[in-house]
């Protein structure tokens, strides 16, 4: 592939965002995905900003991850237009509110459970060709609150998510494509608020040099 191609998934805000950018300074073209149009378009607003020499650009995908007909079509043109990725970058999330374990909404599950497991899964299927083809490598990134007081329904799916990001990684060894697990500093980020409400943000990493710092243990 001539140019260099990266999928973020989740790039509307907290971390996609921040790689969204940081990958564009460093000269990748980023398909972003996430729902928020806005996101995307302040997004797009501030790469063009950048006004660096060889700064990559973005194709704004504004669509939902568990929509798996969407997903299937953004791969497909993935396929049709450079052949490949160099890297696929998954931060979609979904966070409930907080709750007791015993008082978990069922509806919260379900859609915990669409969007960090289910998603996930059915997108490593519809990836994995396309990092085969662009010879690219997968980031998935770990959260230390699994098993924390009242995260049980995104604490459980999360985990859930990493441990098939294990399985794929350990299947993909020896033949690839790498399959990367970072563990992120805590960020001031909406996900962290939710969990962590009248926290001081003041000692959390930036976002943009934690995406730095995450993009240069990868090797991108």
């Amino acid at each position: 592939m001539p140019q260099k191609i990266a999928l973020v998934t989740g790039a509307s805000r907290g971390l996609g965002y921040a790689l969204s950018q940081q990958l564009c300074a460093r000269g990748w073209h980023v398909v972003a995905v996430a729902r928020t149009v806005g996101g995307l378009e302040d997004l797009d607003d501030r790469v063009k900003a950048l006004g660096l020499p060889g700064a990559g650009d973005l194709t704004l995908a504004p669509m939902d991850v568990t929509n798996e007909d969407a997903m299937r079509h953004l791969c497909r043109s993935i396929h049709d237009r450079w052949g490949g990725l160099g890297l696929w970058a998954h931060t979609a999330i979904h966070a409930t509110a907080l709750s007791p374990a015993p008082s978990i909404d069922m509806k919260d599950l379900d859609k915990s459970i669409a969007t960090n497991l289910r998603a996930a899964s059915f997108l490593i299927g519809m990836v994995d060709p396309l990092l085969r083809a662009g010879e690219g490598k997968a980031l998935f990134f770990d959260d230390p609150l699994p098993g924390q007081p009242f995260a049980a329904a995104y604490g459980t799916t999360k985990a859930a998510q990493i441990a098939l990001a294990r399985a794929w990684q350990a299947e993909t060894r020896r033949t690839g494509p790498q399959i990367e697990i970072l563990s992120p500093a805590p960020m001031p980020t909406a996900v962290r608020a939710r969990f962590y409400p009248g926290e001081d943000r003041k000692p959390l990493a930036d976002p943009a040099a934690e995406a730095g710092r995450l993009l240069d243990l990868a090797g991108a």
